[in-house]
């Protein structure tokens, strides 16, 4: 069975209409998730809970959609 691993990270926002971390030292990682509805739990309780800080902003990273550099890309893989 595949693997999908999903990581919940957050900080607060330069502008809270980018994605821009005030300062990427400051970054909560929340943990490493083995499915989506994990994750999203998780970052739906950090959501909630930060949520008078309009500039604060958590994200799931699908860390399975990673991909081996030194492995050759599909055609579909590569971006132009």
């Amino acid at each position: 069975m595949t693997q999908r691993l999903h990581l919940v990270f957050g900080g607060e926002l330069v502008d809270p209409s980018k994605t821009t971390f005030k300062d990427v030292d400051d970054i909560h990682i929340v943990g490493m998730f083995p499915s989506y509805q994990a994750a999203y739990e998780a970052w739906k309780a950090e959501a909630q809970r930060t949520v008078d800080n309009a500039h604060m902003r958590y994200f799931i990273a699908h860390i399975h959609r990673l991909r081996d550099e030194e492995r050759e890309a599909s055609s579909t893989e590569e971006l132009h």
